[in-house]
């Protein structure tokens, strides 16, 4: 009999490893605040958790956490009128407006307005300043910056 559909025990498989991006961990110091913030909080939890699936998980996200605290490069915020990583940045583009700000993989939260410096559109906007015009590949499209703090 083939074991291709006998169905494994999940009480004793481990939970898959948090995949973690190659590259630059860059954050701000709210990310970096955020990032000790869930250790703790983990760290908290498995001193209580006996269920042993749930401290496994905990413990996997534990590493990912610490891991991404000790490859974590704290950007200080940006200055000037050029945009960079933590800029908070207003665009212009397909007929509205958008606002959001720069910041690391971990903060990134688009509903709160914060979009990850890797993103298509933190991207093509970094290096600009107020009033560039810039021809992105669609869905972008055309974007005009009009605020930069």
């Amino acid at each position: 009999m083939s074991r291709a559909f006998v169905k494994e025990t999940a009480e004793s498989a481990a939970p898959p490893e948090r995949m973690v991006d190659d590259g630059p961990n860059l954050v701000t110091a709210e990310g970096m605040d955020q990032i000790r913030a869930h250790i703790a909080r983990i760290e908290n939890q498995m001193q209580s958790e006996a269920n042993v699936l749930l401290r496994e998980t905990l413990a996997r996200d534990l590493r990912y956490w610490t891991l991404r605290q000790a490859s974590a490069e704290i950007v200080p915020p940006a200055a000037g009128d050029t945009i960079a990583f933590g800029s908070t940045v207003a665009v212009a583009r397909k007929g509205r407006t958008q606002t959001f700000r720069i910041v690391g993989v971990d903060q990134a939260d688009a509903a709160k307005g914060l979009i990850s410096f890797r993103s298509p559109l933190a991207q093509a906007v970094m290096g600009a300043r107020i009033g560039d015009v810039i021809e992105a590949a669609e869905p972008l499209g055309e974007i005009e910056i009009t605020e930069v703090r």
